[in-house]
């Protein structure tokens, strides 16, 4: 028995940072770039190198430059993590699971460290596999802490829910991370919208603006855990123009969306230091008519255009500072 499952980038529309703050977001995941486990019975638990996991480079720019872009890990770690996250649950809750071992590998085209959550599509992915392959039934609401607890318990990776739920549930969705339900049973309320509901969508990224997005998180985290006032009233606020945009949307009121997503960025730029690149990116893109702001933690922006002479405008445009663009495929969910 050979299985094999797949997790998709995904994009933060409105909201985020506040996901790891008991916000509000709202996100949607793309088919257009994946990450795929497969999974397969053999005498032995043992997880394959992907070609990210091989130390094997032609010359010392070549290594340098990896190091510098991707830093010095693979995806190996994350499905060990997510395995021993997936192991504890099912004992901590009486599931009993088959005596057979596997062996697992995963590939992934998402592009590396900018923001289009690509390490928890390899988690989110093998969960999903484990879970099909020891036959067992875990609810769809607790999956994202658990693949969540992989990273941040088991790896010390600074991370929110937003990228796990987006990709357990796939397609567009609106998430309140209400602190007393997080605190309390571990999850927030996840609803899935109409994906007809969204304006016209563009994706772009740098792809080489690679950052290891716990850096940023890790600094915010300590701001947020200081009752820093701009950084938890920012929390408030990005929380509230998640709230707006799903407003807005489900009243079929899409034209007040790229307000809140131009609002999102600059109040994240006015409190965070952005760096120059990150930023030059959401303005050259506003500078052809759209709207910008990031699709995560930086490297990669997500916004509205208006018609297809404003999307060929901004195609020109960020292609002319490197940047690669695209128009998401939302999956229904």
């Amino acid at each position: 028995m050979i299985l094999e499952t797949i997790s998709y980038a995904r994009a933060g529309l409105v909201g985020n940072p506040s996901d790891g703050y008991f916000g509000k977001t709202l996100s949607f995941t793309m088919t257009n770039f994946s990450a795929k486990v497969t999974m397969w019975e053999s005498p032995d638990i043992q997880f394959l190198n992907n070609p990210a996991d091989e130390a094997v480079f032609r010359d010392l720019d070549q290594l340098m430059g990896e190091i510098l872009l991707y830093g010095y890990y693979g995806g190996i770690r994350l499905l060990k993590a997510t395995t021993k996250v997936f192991a504890e649950y099912c004992r901590e809750q009486g599931l009993s699971l088959p005596k057979r071992n596997f062996s697992a590998r995963y590939e992934s085209n998402i592009p590396r460290l900018v923001g289009m959550a690509g390490s928890s599509a390899i988690c989110t992915a093998m969960f999903k596999n484990l879970a099909r392959f020891y036959e067992v039934d875990i609810p769809s609401e607790i999956v994202p802490t658990l693949c969540l607890n992989a990273e941040t318990r088991e790896l010390q990776l600074q991370a929110g829910l937003q990228d796990r739920v987006a990709q357990v549930y796939n397609g567009v969705m609106y998430m309140d991370f209400d602190e007393k339900l997080i605190t309390e049973r571990g999850y927030g309320i996840y609803t899935r919208l109409d994906k007809n509901l969204l304006p016209k969508l563009y994706v772009a990224y740098d792809p080489t603006r690679a950052e290891v997005s716990g850096h940023y998180h890790r600094n915010l985290r300590v701001l947020f855990e200081q009752h820093d006032s701009k950084v938890v009233d920012a929390m408030a606020q990005f929380a509230d123009y998640a709230g707006q945009a799903h407003d807005c949307l489900v009243k079929g009121k899409s034209d007040k969306l790229p307000s809140l997503i131009d609002a999102n960025f600059d109040l994240r730029d006015s409190i965070f230091n952005v760096p120059e690149q990150n930023r030059r990116m959401v303005m050259t893109a506003r500078k052809a008519g759209a709207s910008a702001k990031f699709a995560g933690s930086g490297g990669a922006i997500v916004g509205t255009y208006e018609d297809e002479a404003m999307f060929s405008r901004l195609l020109e445009a960020l292609d002319g500072i490197g940047c690669r663009v695209f128009k998401p495929v939302i999956p229904d969910g």
